[in-house]
């Protein structure tokens, strides 16, 4: 097709030459305003602390832009709404890229020589026909975004909050931002398309059949008896509208909710895959125990504040908010960044006035138990369910944690966290037994379990506070032990040499504690001989993978589900008899989000010939018992006649049909789901049995 044939059109059409300047400084306005707000925010990001997330940045922008591109972690949990913005993103990212090939060819390469532009003939046919179905994209994502707002009304979009009455915060602001950015762009979408629609009713140029909207639309122009030149006159107006609409959504982005378009695509690039599952240490030298003020947060607990699009997925994930206890992770995040601009800046038009206000005494601004109360922080289980759905990487729970860190010093922590807390600190356990009895759960077994401190095993077994100590759970343990014996297991414990693995400690905000418990725990390891690790505790099995290598103890560290999942495939365990029932699992927290296991656990219950029937919420996205982060050493501080999420997790599970066992693979997890089982009034409608009980039983 030769250009004379298929002519590009005209980017100010009839404009006399006032108004074309007339928009160009509208225009040299609108990127001002834009550029003095993304400086306050950059100006915000300078007050945090450093925090060193520069190493490997090739392979942060690389991961960061196939994450963005795939949607992958957007339509994660939220499949609906995942491929809603998926159209919307592409077909910004086309509109945006449609807008900088004119800009180039008409304000720069035009300039230069005419003889360079290519925004006409063949270029310009594709580009209008490409432009017009991702602009369709466009649209049908907003309105579907829309109807699930406004007609769906998801509980994700609730901005109610669960620490405060409703008379104590206003989020008017933040519900029209929503209503404002959605209908600002599909108000954009809609008159680029009635600006074209009316140029082609006004002119009908032949090649713009390839308009494959526009040509249509003009159809319907002509069809309502408008004529070419009231058309052409029309166009005029609706141009401006279009214009004008998009300039001050070019001046709006900095400060609204639209940032996220910019500062989202950087916090994915900065997260930390591990986040929550290896904490960071105080660092060396630093006054500040954790978080107390403003001024003690890094400039990537900053850029998360600002990265937080209030899609209210962590809410909703979170068991703490479900069970009627005073943490909604979105909201902390949201009342941190309420106060981080109020004390900073940060462009926010919408920047809210805290209720508490801020302060303390010329040493900073105040948060932690304050703006973010105690009861707030303690709520947490640190399930990690808020990490892990959060689209835009933000990493709740170290920040939580470094909160608490922040309690612990000053002495804030419920009397019964503080007694359990010391016992571990003089026993190493939370129990408070003398550690000559952590192997006493052994004296029940017709053999002796090997010392690995003093012959050599294969594996050595960490087993953990609760499954040495508790009473109603050492049967669980002598279960296991017989089922490795039968195995021809060589395996091995470290007796009264083994102390509480740390996890929870480290995660309630006793850094100290847990940087000395870890440490013994690596001395007494090393002097053990062993190829590997295997333990029945999730806690301990992610702080012994994760987090022990940073001090110097780097062990292959492995599940017990996975040890007898690879027993029973490898014929060195055989089922004596089939398990005729109906089942369902749950994933423990620490052990599917964390840890990252969830096929081992499932294929040993196929193993047995039981029927497994998932519950709703399963695998990554498993609820959790409630116990961890240490919750399961604290009073319950819950609203009053609000279940348990452990009794949630039950009635989940008794919504199918004939089940039968609720399996479980933690310690804690028996306890919690046992004692849940009792408290909702379920007992002899399900029954709580551990995996190990399960494989004795088939075995024996």
């Amino acid at each position: 097709m030769s250009d004379h044939v298929l002519p590009a059109r005209e980017v100010f059409r009839h404009f006399p030459s006032g108004l074309v300047v007339f928009f160009y400084v509208l225009a040299t306005v609108a990127m001002a305003v834009s550029a003095w707000g993304f400086w306050q925010r950059l100006q915000k990001y300078r007050r945090g602390r450093p925090d060193d997330r520069w190493g490997h940045l090739q392979a942060r922008v690389l991961r960061a832009a196939a994450s963005i591109g795939r949607h992958t972690t957007l339509r994660k949990r939220a499949s609906l709404a995942g491929w809603a913005h998926f159209l919307i993103f592409w077909g910004f990212v086309a509109l945006f890229i449609g807008t900088l090939i004119i800009m180039v060819d008409h304000d720069f390469l035009r300039l230069i020589s005419p003889r360079l532009q290519f925004w006409k003939g063949t270029f310009y046919v594709w580009y209008s026909a490409g432009l017009d179905v991702l602009g369709v994209a466009f649209i049908a994502g907003l309105l579907i975004m829309a109807t699930r707002r406004h007609v769906m009304g998801v509980p994700e979009l609730d901005y109610a909050r669960p620490d405060r009455t409703p008379g104590e915060y206003d989020r008017r602001g933040y519900a029209f931002d929503d209503r404002l950015f959605l209908w600002g762009l599909f108000g954009i979408g809609v008159t680029g398309y009635l600006v074209e629609a009316l140029r082609i009713a006004a002119d009908r140029p032949g090649f713009e059949v390839w308009s494959v909207v526009g040509w249509p639309l003009a159809g319907l122009v002509d069809a309502a008896g408008m004529s070419r030149p009231f058309a052409g006159r029309l166009h005029f107006f609706v141009w401006w509208v279009h214009g004008l609409l998009a300039l001050a959504f070019v001046a709006y982005v900095p400060y609204s909710k639209a940032i996220h378009i910019v500062v989202d695509v950087a916090n994915l690039a900065f997260r930390d895959e591990a986040a929550g599952k290896r904490l960071p240490p105080v660092p060396e030298g630093s006054t500040a125990l954790g978080v107390k003020v403003l001024e003690d947060l890094t400039w990537k607990e900053l850029l998360d504040l600002d990265a937080c699009t209030k899609c209210g997925r962590c809410h909703v994930a979170c068991p703490a908010r479900a069970s009627g206890a005073p943490l909604s992770p979105r909201d902390l995040i949201l009342e941190l960044r309420e106060q981080a601009e109020s004390a900073f800046g940060g462009a926010s038009w919408l920047r809210a006035v805290p209720s508490d206000g801020n302060g303390a005494g010329g040493e900073g601004h105040l948060v932690t138990g304050l703006a973010v109360s105690s009861a707030t922080l303690w709520a947490c289980t640190t399930c990690r369910a808020c990490v892990e759905a959060c689209p835009v990487g933000i990493e709740h729970l170290p920040l939580i944690v470094r909160m608490r860190r922040q309690l612990v010093g000053d002495g804030n922590l419920d009397p019964n966290l503080q007694s359990a807390l010391e016992k571990i600190g003089r026993y190493g356990n939370s129990f408070g037994q003398s550690d000559r009895m952590r192997g006493r759960w052994t004296q029940g077994l017709p053999f002796k379990v090997k010392d690995a401190r003093k012959e050599p095993v294969e594996y050595l077994w960490f087993v953990g506070d609760y499954a040495s100590f508790d009473p109603a759970l050492q049967e669980l343990t002598r279960r296991v032990a017989r089922i490795f014996e039968k195995a021809g297991l060589d395996f091995g414990i470290l007796y009264d040499g083994e102390r509480n693995a740390g996890n929870d400690v480290r995660r309630v905000g006793e850094e100290g504690l847990f940087q000395m418990l870890a440490e013994k725990n690596i001395a007494a390891l090393g002097k053990a001989r062993f190829q590997q690790i295997v333990t029945t505790d999730p806690h301990s099995y992610n702080t012994l993978k994760f987090e022990y290598p940073e001090l110097g103890g780097q062990f292959r560290v492995r599940h017990y589900s996975e040890v007898i999942a690879e027993l029973l495939a490898s014929g060195r365990l055989r089922p004596a008899k089939r398990l005729d029932a109906i089942v369902t699992y749950h994933d423990p927290c620490y052990l599917s989000r964390y840890t990252e296991v969830t096929e081992a656990p499932r294929e040993v219950v196929k193993s047995l010939g039981l029927t497994l029937v998932e519950m709703g919420r399963n695998r990554g996205n498993s609820f959790c018992c409630g116990a961890g982060g240490g919750r399961i050493w604290m009073g319950d501080t819950r609203t009053p006649g609000v279940p348990t999420s452990a009794e949630q997790r039950i009635a989940e599970a008794l919504e199918i049909p004939a089940v039968r066992f609720f399996v479980v693979a933690c310690p804690k997890d028996a306890t919690m789901y046992r004692d849940a089982v009792k408290t909702s009034g379920n007992e002899g409608k399900i029954e709580v049995r551990d995996l190990g009980e399960l494989v004795e039983e088939a075995v024996a």
